[in-house]
Parts: structure tokens; C-alpha cells; sequence
């Protein structure tokens, strides 16, 4: 089979990596006032570079920094966004494990003005990653648009500025439109929508939650697919764009489960993106059957591969898994990686940085067996 030369490529990663000790103790120390803005870029800008060198070491065809600068997948995007504002969590989300339950109440936010954007969001950052890949696609990752809202519904979001939701979602879709164009300017051409809404909307107790605070939870997965879409319709055919469905992922938790077929007919055909990472890791994903949905030349990165422990998977039952995959959607339309980042938040999952680099390259030979890459 033909080796892929665009993105995705059959071994791949979601993004976010663990952060490095020497990071987090600069974080702390930039917090206490100890250590100057520009000091604590120079301390990112190092562990940035030697992350890069690894995933090229690895012998992935793409890159990302790890989401290093940021605290969260998500919130340290969305909140550089115009017309957004923090705001006090008082949502207690619950996440699971083996070992028992978490509970974490994230910062919330506020739409207290119109959407827009005044810059492009991560543009320097995005930048250092060109300057300090070699071999590897530069990739970055910022959440889909539909987590402005399924973070905080319409409770968020100030009536006087928004009296009509139709207005809302098209002031999101042009400034998402708005950035999409400006990191094509800069030469990105592989980009990343994160999103958990896609993948929660399957679980019936998320939307249960959703119907409670007074929203269509039947149908909202067609209202984020369109939002997805409009953001995308002005997207420069030299930018590939892929979506990641996770279902939770903090400090090795998850917060919903189900398989992808509340979503997956309209999600698989309408969703105007060119690859689809999904989380296949355990159970929880339940079956292959839903990729039947897939269209032709449409990727799917099968999440394999768990962030959520270190123990390393079998070879022979990730190629076994990728055969059961293939009777749903060919071979050449399938690609591994990871089910989720290593650190969606600066906390990191509970494995070893060893472990971590073990996943990425066990990914990398599975797929060159499979594919021969």
C-alpha cells in the first residue's frame, strides 16, 4: 500500500503530551511571581523543541508541541476568543476510573459581548513549531467550536447580547472561519477540531443533562455538525482538517461512555472534515459497526492505543483489531494512534514519560507491519 504523504498519516497522535518536571516547576514558579513571562516562553520553548525531536525520533510524520503553553486542551483558546470572559465554575464534572471518582470543577466562561476574533489565536505559538520540526507535518490542535457552547449552554451566554441563538452560532462560525483562515496564511496545514461534545452526545446521561437545562439533546449533534461545517466552508484545500471525539480525559478519567452510533450516519456523512480520530481503547467505545457510516475518502485514526495507563499494548491484538475495523471501512481509509492526549490538561495521565514514548513508537511499528509506511 502506498505510503501516506498527507496528513493523517497511518501513525499519528491526538497532541497533548505529559509535561516535562522541569515545566511545571517554571509554571510554578512564573505563578509565585518568581519567574518573568519571558523566562517561562524560554523554559516552553525548550521542552517544546526537545518534545518535537522525540515525535521525529519516534517516527511520526507529525508533530505538535504538546499543548506545553497551555493549562487545558481548550479553555486557554476559547477564552482568547472576543466577547468571552471567565467566569466561576460551579458545575462539578464527575470523571471515572478503575480505582473510583473525581471530581473537578473547571473555570466556566461567559458571553458577555459579540463573538469575534482581534488576533489569531496561537499564532506564535504555532510559529515556534514550524521553526523546530524538521522531518515531521507541524500539527496544531484547538477545540471545535461546539465547546463554546456545550460547556455552558445557553446559560452562558447574556440575552441582551444574544436576544436570538441564530445569531450566537453565526458569530462563532465567522470568528472559527476567521482563524482557520489566518493559520492557513501562516502556512498550517494540518489542523486539529478537539471535541467532546460529538462523543458525550452518545451517552444517555449526558443527554439527559442536556435535555434538563432545556435543549434539544436529540438533535444538537446536527446543530454542532452544521456549526463544524460552517466554520470549515471557506477552508483552503492546501489545510487538512481532522476532529478528535473524546469521551473524558483527566488525570486518567473519563467522563461518559457509548459507542458512536447515536451520532455516527449523520457525523460519518455530513461532518466536513477530512479525518475523523476516534477513541477505541476499551469497552466503553463499544463496537466497529458504526464506521459503516464512513464515505470514501474520509480517514479514520482508530484510537487504539491507551493514554489512560502505561502497560503497553500487544502488537498482534492491535493488528487484529484494525482487521476487525477494515469490515466496516477499508483498509486504506484506517489509520492508529493513541485513543486520547497524554495530558489534555497540564496534570497529565498516570504514566511515565517512558511509557509515553514506548506508545508512540509501538504505534509506529504496528502501522508500518500494517501498511507498510
Amino acid at each position: 500500500m502506498a505510503a501516506r504523504t498527507t496528513p493523517p498519516f497511518r501513525a499519528d497522535h491526538v497532541g497533548s503530551l505529559l509535561r516535562p518536571a522541569g515545566l511545571l516547576a517554571a509554571r510554578e514558579e512564573h505563578a509565585a511571581g518568581r519567574l518573568t513571562g519571558e523566562q517561562l516562553r524560554q523554559a516552553e520553548d525548550e521542552a517544546i523543541a526537545a518534545a518535537v525531536a522525540m515525535q521525529e525520533e519516534a517516527g511520526l510524520q507529525s508533530a505538535t508541541d504538546g499543548e506545553f503553553r497551555r493549562a487545558s486542551w481548550h479553555m486557554d483558546f476559547i477564552y482568547q476568543l472576543g466577547g468571552i470572559s471567565k467566569a466561576p465554575g460551579n458545575l462539578a464534572v464527575k470523571f471515572h476510573n478503575p480505582g473510583g471518582d473525581i471530581e473537578f470543577t473547571p473555570a466556566a466562561l461567559h458571553v458577555g459581548s459579540k463573538l469575534g476574533l482581534t488576533k489569531t489565536i496561537f499564532a506564535d505559538d504555532f510559529r515556534y513549531l514550524q521553526q523546530v520540526t524538521t522531518t515531521a507535518t507541524p500539527k496544531l490542535t484547538i477545540p471545535s467550536p461546539n465547546m463554546v457552547h456545550y460547556r455552558g449552554g445557553p446559560a452562558s451566554i447574556d440575552e441582551a447580547v444574544y436576544p436570538e441563538m441564530e445569531q450566537f452560532w453565526s458569530d462563532l462560525a465567522a470568528a472559527y472561519a476567521d482563524e482557520v483562515a489566518r493559520l492557513a496564511e501562516l502556512g498550517c496545514t494540518y489542523l486539529q477540531f478537539d471535541d467532546t461534545s460529538l462523543a458525550y452526545l452518545n451517552d444517555p446521561v449526558q443527554r439527559a443533562e442536556i435535555a434538563g437545562r432545556g435543549e434539544d439533546a436529540d438533535h444538537l449533534h446536527l446543530r454542532y455538525i452544521r456549526q463544524v461545517n460552517a466554520a470549515l466552508r471557506a477552508k483552503p484545500d492546501t489545510m487538512t482538517v481532522t476532529t478528535h471525539m473524546c469521551r473524558g480525559n483527566f488525570r486518567s478519567s473519563w467522563a461518559a461512555s457509548g459507542g458512536y452510533d447515536f451520532v455516527a450516519e449523520a457525523l460519518f456523512s455530513e461532518l466536513a472534515v477530512d479525518g475523523f480520530f476516534l477513541e477505541y481503547d476499551d469497552e466503553r467505545s463499544s463496537s466497529f459497526a458504526p464506521l459503516r457510516f464512513v464515505p470514501p475518502g474520509k480517514l479514520v485514526v482508530l484510537g487504539l492505543v491507551t493514554t489512560k495507563r502505561g502497560g503497553l499494548e500487544d502488537p498482534d491484538t492491535l493488528k487484529r483489531r484494525i482487521d476487525e475495523a477494515s469490515r466496516y471501512v477499508p483498509l486504506e481509509q484506517l489509520c492508529l494512534s493513541p485513543q486520547c492526549g497524554f495530558s489534555s490538561t497540564v496534570e497529565g495521565n498516570v504514566l511515565s514519560y517512558d511509557e509515553q514514548v514506548a506508545k508512540l513508537r509501538l504505534i509506529v511499528g504496528v502501522a508500518r507491519d500494517v501498511w507498510g509506511d
